[in-house]
C-alpha cells in the first residue's frame, strides 16, 4: 500500500516479542491508557487535536508502556531497540510524505490541480460524483498498487473537484479512500496483498480470487451508497459552475499539455520506478511547467516584478517547501488555491513517529504479542477463529498505529490454528487484508490514517463514515464466516470447499 520494496518486508522474519510473564491484563493497561487519554484529549481540543497534543499522548502511552515493561524485567535497551526498528520501517513512508508535500505545491503553481478541477468540473457533476470518485481511484489503485499513491494524485484533484462542487469533504474523501482501498486491496502490485499471501502461505493470485468473495459485494454496496447519497445531498456548487470556471481561468493558463506531468508520474510508478522518485520527477516536472505555463503565478509568489533565474528558482523552491497561496476573489477558491508544501507535512510525520513509540514499546514488552495470543485462545470455532483474527488485526492498527504489524503479527499467529481447523490458507490470507489492511486508515494516529488525513486535507473524524467500503469489510468477512459461505477448506481435510 505504501509501495514499499516488497524484498524489503523480510515478513518470514519479522520479529514479534514474546514475554510469557507478562499478563493479559498488564498488556491491556498501555491500551486503556491510550484510549482514555485520546479521548479526553479530543474532547479538550477536537479538531485541534492532531496539531500537537494527540502526538504528546502517544508518548504518554509509551511511558505507560515503559513502567509495565520495567515491572516484568523488560530492559529500557530492549524497548528503545524496538521503537528504533518501528521508525526504521517508517523511513520509506516520511520520505513519501515530504515528497507528496513538494509535489502539491508545484502542481498547484503550475497549474496542473487548477486544471484538473477546471476540466472536472464541466464533466463530473454532483450526482454521479462520488461514484465516479470511487471508481477512477479503483482502477487508479489497482494498476499502481498503492493507496497511497492514489490519494497523492487523483485523490488530491478530486478533493478540489468536489469541493467546488459543494460537496463535503468528507464524502469526497470516503469516496476517494473506498475505491483507493478497494484498488489497493485486488491489486498484485500490492505490497500488502502480497505479504497478507506471503503470510498465510497462500499463492498471490488464489488469494486475490478468493478475496474477491467477499470484497466485490462491498463495493457493490458502496457504489449503491454513493449513487443514493449523489441523487440526495444538496450542493451549493452545482447550479452555477460557471463564475468557478471564470475566476480558475482568469488566475491560470488552463492547458492540455499540463496532464502530461500526472501521466508521467503515473506510467513511471506502472513501470514499477521507485515511488520516491516518480514523485521527485513529478515535483521537478511541476516546477517546470510553473516557469513555462504560469510565469505570472511565479512573480506573484515572490513578488518580483519579472520572471529571472532567481524568481523563478526562489518561487519554484518556496512552492516545494512553504505554505503557499494564489490570490483570488472567488471565495470557494482560496482553500483550493493554497498548498502547505513539505512543511505541512511536518505535523503528519510527527504524528507517525509518535505511534511508533508507543508501538515500539508495546512490542518490546511483549504486550502485542500476549494480546493476540489472548485473542487466539477464545477461537473455539470457526466463526470465533475469523473473529478472533479480525479483533487482533484492528487491535493491533489501534496499538502498534502500522497495518504492515496488523497484517504480519496475526498472520504468524493465526496460520498454524487454521490448519490445525483443515481451513486453507486463502481463508487467513483474506481475513488479513479484510480487517488489518482497510481499517488503517480509520485510525488517526496510523501511519495511513495520519498519510491520508494529511494529503487530503481531511481528518479522519470527518471522513470516517462515508469510508464504507473500509469500516464494512471486515463485517462483510465476518457474514461470510458466520453463514459458512465459501469457507475454503485443506484439500487434505475435505478436498472442497463449504
Amino acid at each position: 500500500m505504501q509501495n514499499q520494496d516488497l524484498n524489503s518486508l523480510e515478513p518470514q522474519t519479522e520479529n514479534i516479542v514474546e514475554n510469557k510473564e507478562l499478563s493479559i491484563w498488564e498488556a491491556l493497561i498501555p491500551v486503556i491508557a491510550l484510549v482514555a487519554m485520546l479521548a479526553y484529549n479530543v474532547f479538550i481540543f477536537g479538531d485541534d487535536a492532531l496539531s500537537g497534543s494527540n502526538q504528546f499522548i502517544l508518548l504518554l502511552g509509551g511511558a505507560v508502556a515503559a513502567i509495565v515493561g520495567v515491572f516484568n524485567k523488560v530492559s529500557y535497551t530492549k524497548m528503545m531497540s524496538e521503537v528504533a526498528e518501528n521508525v526504521k520501517s517508517t523511513t520509506g513512508a516520511l520520505l513519501i510524505l515530504l515528497m507528496v508535500g513538494a509535489l502539491s505545491g508545484t502542481w498547484l503553481i503550475s497549474g496542473i490541480i487548477p486544471t484538473m478541477i477546471y476540466y472536472g468540473l464541466q464533466i463530473l457533476n454532483p450526482t454521479i460524483f462520488l461514484m465516479a470518485s470511487v471508481i477512477i481511484c479503483a482502477i487508479i489503485s489497482i494498476a499502481t498498487g498503492s493507496s497511497w499513491t492514489t490519494s497523492a494524485t487523483v485523490g488530491i484533484a478530486l478533493i478540489g473537484i468536489g469541493n467546488a462542487l459543494g460537496i463535503p469533504l468528507g464524502m469526497t474523501a470516503g469516496a476517494i479512500l473506498s475505491g483507493a482501498y478497494f484498488g489497493d486491496k485486488m491489486s498484485p502490485l500490492s505490497d500488502t496483498t502480497n505479504l497478507a499471501a506471503a503470510m498465510a502461505g497462500s499463492d498471490l493470485f488464489s488469494h486475490i480470487k478468493y478475496m474477491s468473495i467477499t470484497t466485490i459485494p462491498t463495493i457493490l454496496i458502496t457504489l449503491t451508497v454513493f449513487v443514493v447519497l449523489g441523487f440526495t445531498i444538496d450542493t451549493t456548487g452545482s447550479t452555477d459552475t460557471q463564475a468557478l470556471l471564470g475566476s480558475i481561468s482568469d488566475t491560470f493558463e488552463i492547458n492540455g499539455w499540463l496532464f502530461l506531468v500526472p501521466v508521467a508520474v503515473v506510467l513511471l510508478i506502472l513501470k514499477k520506478a521507485p515511488p520516491l522518485l516518480a514523485l521527485l520527477i513529478g515535483t521537478l516536472l511541476g516546477g517546470l511547467f510553473a516557469l513555462i505555463f504560469q510565469p505570472e503565478v511565479v512573480i506573484g509568489i515572490t513578488e518580483a516584478k519579472e520572471l529571472t533565474f532567481r524568481s523563478g528558482y526562489e518561487g519554484v523552491i518556496k512552492a516545494i517547501t512553504q505554505s503557499t497561496s494564489i490570490p483570488t476573489e472567488n471565495a470557494v477558491l482560496r482553500d483550493l488555491f493554497s498548498s502547505k508544501g513539505m512543511g505541512g507535512m511536518l505535523g503528519t510525520i510527527w504524528l507517525i513517529l509518535c505511534a511508533m513509540v508507543f508501538g515500539g514499546i508495546m512490542d518490546g514488552i511483549g504486550a502485542l504479542s500476549r494480546i493476540s495470543a489472548a485473542l487466539l485462545s477464545m477461537a473455539k470455532s470457526t466463526f470465533g477463529l475469523f473473529s478472533s483474527t479480525v479483533a487482533s488485526c484492528l487491535a493491533l492498527n489501534i496499538t502498534a498505529s502500522d497495518q504492515y504489524l496488523a497484517i504480519v503479527v496475526p498472520g504468524k499467529m493465526f496460520s498454524k490454528a487454521y490448519q490445525d481447523k483443515g481451513l486453507a490458507p486463502e481463508n487467513l490470507s483474506r481475513t488479513l487484508e479484510d480487517s488489518g489492511t482497510v481499517t488503517s486508515v480509520l485510525i488517526p494516529w496510523n501511519t495511513c490514517g495520519a498519510y491520508h488525513s494529511g494529503v487530503l486535507g481531511v481528518s479522519v473524524a470527518d471522513y470516517f463514515f462515508y469510508a464504507i467500503f473500509n469500516w464494512l469489510s471486515p463485517f462483510m468477512t465476518l457474514l461470510f464466516a458466520a453463514l459458512s459461505i465459501k469457507i475454503k477448506m485443506l484439500a487434505t481435510a475435505t478436498g472442497s470447499a463449504k
